[in-house]
């Protein structure tokens, strides 16, 4: 995230009036809702998770143990178990 000087977007009073309540502190103001992004959206995270987890429901469909696949992608054989089932349902 960038960080933008305050005294170069904000008008002398309105500075000045956020001063009275945070003097020198570090200030986010997040964005509004309309412009909010969804998860995943700003990089390829979802994209990424998706096909990986749709690798593991195709490969245990061919016959590979959980337990191989919780190994194989870093995972425990519970979170496998929970892709497959959230797989089962869509």
């Amino acid at each position: 995230m960038a960080y933008t000087k305050a005294s170069r977007v904000l008008p002398p009073s309105l500075l000045e009036a956020i001063q009275d309540y945070v003097d020198g502190e570090t200030l986010y103001i997040p964005r509004k809702p309309a412009h909010r992004k969804a998860w995943g959206e700003a990089k390829d995270t979802k994209r990424l998770l998706a096909a990986r987890n749709a690798a593991i429901v195709t490969a245990h469909g061919l016959g590979m143990p959980a337990k191989h696949l919780a190994e194989t992608h870093h995972l425990s054989v519970k979170a496998i178990y929970k892709i497959l089932a959230a797989a089962r349902t869509n």
